[in-house]
């Protein structure tokens, strides 16, 4: 089979994949967060399976071990969120017009002179900024409904994924097996390769991002409910979980928590301070210990390419894209490291003089 050929049936599998992905994407989300599950507990799995437990019982055990803990921390952590976000919600409005004052009286007006406008003109700007800002806001929530996270949506996502994660789980070995069997023979090994080398990226980055956003969230939750910070359990919780993507939960939640500081605190420096310390002490724990200890530079993705990739599926595909973006994100790493590789290897990077010729460039 020529090398153009195989070219086209790739091409054309690719783009039945994304079309699928985009007729489908509103049913999708408990069947990818399902294989999500499944993905990251197979190496406990396989680990029990080693301790000489078949793989009924190993996916049994933990599946309910999964759920025990899953509703523990619901009903211990969703009345607390659920109450400091109706009362951030009540208080929003008068959050925005103490915020609107602050700003336009901070400095005694010395923001327009900086800004080289008058008063009037300075607070036309401020009122059309909050304003827009609402109105972003207000558009934004049927939006995030709309992409699958409605009531009959939010019920699907409870009740399908534990069970799809349990019987992925229960297969996860031998659907990889029969895979493996389909694979074109001539491509096999390095298909295989490429799958090693893509699955040692989720698993060096997806497996210890959530262990840094569990810990994260925990440092900020605590830190900022102990210095005394009106809704900050509910802010580190969210920062917390926004730490999935590289440098966003921590720049969010300083934003949030700092403003939040400010209307409750001000001209209480000490206690603005108190909050600022909370995140830099999370910042000094994930920089020196959480992410080079159990993430490292060696998966391989970079934040800037996280970012992008999650943001562009998300706008793509919703919530569903944006669970599917790490895994894809890792694979078009890979294969672009691989088809680098092979590049350099060929002629038309070597040029007609062979590898003597790669040598003196």
């Amino acid at each position: 089979m020529t090398i153009q050929r195989q070219f086209a049936i790739w091409a054309l599998f690719i783009g039945l994949f994304v079309l699928g992905l985009w007729l489908l994407k509103g049913i999708l989300l408990p069947f990818v967060a399902g294989m999500a599950i499944a993905y990251l507990l197979d190496p406990l799995a396989d680990r029990l399976e080693g301790y000489g437990l078949s793989r009924l019982l190993a996916t049994t055990l933990i599946t309910v071990s999964f759920l025990v803990l899953a509703v523990v921390a619901m009903i211990l952590l969703l009345p607390v969120l659920y109450n400091q976000l109706m009362a951030l919600l009540e208080i929003m409005p008068d959050l925005i017009q103490r915020g609107q004052v602050f700003l336009l009286e901070m400095g005694d007006g010395r923001l327009g002179q900086l800004l080289g406008a008058s008063a009037p003109d300075v607070e036309k700007a401020i009122s059309d900024s909050v304003g827009s800002s609402v109105k972003w806001l207000v558009d934004l929530l049927p939006s995030l409904g709309s992409q699958g996270l409605q009531f009959v949506g939010l019920i699907s996502l409870i009740v399908v994924t534990p069970v799809v994660a349990f019987y992925l789980l229960l297969d996860w070995d031998r659907m990889i097996e029969r895979i493996d069997a389909l694979l074109p023979r001539d491509h096999a090994e390095t298909i295989r390769q490429l799958a090693r080398d893509v699955n040692a990226v989720l698993a060096g980055f997806v497996r210890g991002q959530v262990i840094v956003c569990l810990v994260l969230g925990t440092i900020y939750a605590v830190g900022l409910s102990l210095v005394g910070l009106r809704f900050g359990f509910v802010v580190g919780i969210i920062a917390g979980i926004i730490s999935f993507i590289p440098y966003l939960g921590t720049i969010v939640g300083f934003v949030v928590g700092v403003a939040l500081a400010l209307f409750q605190f001000w001209p209480d420096y000490v206690s603005i301070g108190m909050v600022v310390a909370v995140f830099a002490v999370g910042q000094f724990v994930e920089g020196n210990f959480l992410s080079p200890k159990l993430v490292g530079d060696r998966v391989g993705l970079h934040p800037v390419w996280v970012m992008f990739a999650i943001f562009a599926f998300a706008a793509l595909f919703g919530f569903v894209g944006a669970l599917l973006a790490l895994p894809i994100a890792a694979a078009l790493g890979v294969l672009t490291r691989f088809g680098i590789s092979r590049y350099r290897a060929s002629q038309l990077y070597l040029g007609s003089g062979g590898p003597q010729s790669g040598s003196e460039s």
